[in-house]
């Protein structure tokens, strides 16, 4: 056997040196592909939470062809045109939501109003506040809107006074309800707070705007929670749909019976959209502990304030605390009398209804009721976007939202349709109009 002398060592050497150098242009460009790869998964994720493939559209609308809804269509284009969210996130609904719970509303505006307070009859105080126009109604007439915000909201919140704003400019007196222990420097003065659909502090509110503007005429809106409550109202009697020329109700759920069980579902974080609203109402409670759980209650006591800090959810907090502010004595009980569902369809003015697709807390299948009922009523127009979240509604080219939105715009517009109506008072069609519905 030969020996391997110093060239073969050499040859070998050569020979490695020479895979290296073709073997080392390779990695680069595996590792370019994995970041490629990691570039396009991201892109991916963010093109679906996003919703950037989502078109946009107009509303989806339910309405039967009446000749107050074909003036509506016509003359209100909010409710035709297409809703156009900001690019980059306003297609997802999640992102809306939560652009309205943590901003508000963007450059909002600091309407100056006076603040009213209302002894009611078990000894509670409710509280509004109340803005003048800024300049005449386009008909001439006197018009208030009356409205009732979110739950736990008030008149100071950023999307009650960005809309108020833009209403009195439009010519409307806005009388705005502070929900009975929302705002953080006004103490309860009995043992009960706001509930789900408990109309008496609106009641009282509508009923002193009658009495002191007795030529005035009204536009009822009411936000989320808000919603319920307002088409509770008007339904519940008769008499309170006097003077009232229409109602606005955006993005309520119409059932709490029917949505409890989907908002313990995982579903679009529901479930977690569940918990931080109850540990917000946690927060207003607790704010009130003297008045609610001090010497004066006689509802709650302190095993109800030991399941409060446990709670996790609106029901159980509805079932612990809330139902018991009226007596109810089961969740479900409290659920069946506090909702709408049970009285809207006892509603005959003009009644616009509007929900998004994509709003994380009302669940797809609560909309059947107000899809049903504009398919029954003349006097119901239901709006389905595909965005705009929770109460969001916001638009824009790209990135930045402007001041007012889709929704601030609707309402306002609708509204000066309805007044226009009423003011030339065209002749209803025969076969068209509900005996009950007024021209």
């Amino acid at each position: 056997m030969k020996k391997c002398g110093p060239l073969f060592f050499r040859t070998i050497m050569n020979a490695h040196k020479s895979d290296a150098y073709t073997i080392s242009p390779e990695l680069p460009a595996m590792f370019d592909g994995v970041k490629l790869a990691a570039v396009a998964t991201v892109l991916y994720i963010i093109v679906r939470c996003l919703n950037l493939k989502s078109p946009t559209a107009p509303p989806d609308l339910t309405y039967q062809d009446t000749a107050l809804n074909r003036f509506l269509l016509k003359s209100c284009s909010q409710l035709t045109k297409e809703y156009i969210p900001p690019l980059l996130w306003g297609k997802s609904g999640h992102l809306q939501t939560a652009l309205y719970g943590k901003l508000g509303r963007v450059s909002s505006p600091n309407p100056s109003g006076i603040r009213k307070y209302l002894p009611m009859q078990d000894g509670a105080t409710a509280t509004f506040d109340l803005f003048e126009p800024l300049g005449d109604h386009r008909t001439g007439d006197d018009i208030t809107m009356v409205i009732c915000p979110g739950i736990g909201n008030h008149s100071e919140k950023q999307y009650i006074r960005t809309f108020v704003d833009y209403a009195q400019k439009d010519g409307y007196r806005c009388a705005v309800l502070n929900h009975l222990g929302a705002l953080p420097n006004i103490e309860l003065t009995s043992p009960r707070m706001f509930t789900y659909g408990c109309t008496w502090e609106f009641a009282a509110m509508v009923g002193y705007i009658k009495r002191t503007y007795p030529q005035t005429q009204l536009i009822v809106v009411g936000f989320s929670l808000g919603g319920n409550i307002v088409c509770k109202f008007l339904g519940e009697n008769r008499t309170n749909q006097e003077r009232v020329l229409c109602c606005v109700s955006v993005c309520q759920g119409y059932s709490a019976l029917r949505a409890q069980e989907t908002f313990l579902q995982w579903d679009q974080f529901r479930r977690f959209y569940n918990f931080l609203m109850a540990d917000n109402m946690k927060k207003i409670i607790l704010s009130h502990r003297h008045s609610l759980f001090g010497g004066n209650s006689v509802k709650m006591i302190d095993t109800d304030l030991s399941r409060l800090y446990t709670a996790t959810s609106l029901m159980q907090i509805d079932d612990n605390i809330m139902r018991k502010f009226h007596g109810h004595s089961s969740l479900k009980e409290y659920y069946e009398k506090e909702s709408c569902v049970h009285f809207i369809h006892n509603v005959h003015v003009p009644l616009l209804l509007v929900n998004a697709a994509d709003d994380p807390l009302v669940h797809d299948s609560l909309l059947t009721i107000p899809r049903t009922l504009a398919a029954k009523k003349p006097n119901v127009i239901f709006a389905l976007t595909l965005h705009g979240g929770h109460l969001g509604f916001f638009e824009g080219a790209v990135l930045f939202p402007q001041p007012l939105t889709w929704m601030d715009k609707v309402i306002v517009g609708y509204a000066n349709t309805i007044c226009q109506w009423e003011k030339q008072k065209p002749p209803c069609q025969s076969g068209h109009m509900s005996p009950s519905f007024r021209c």
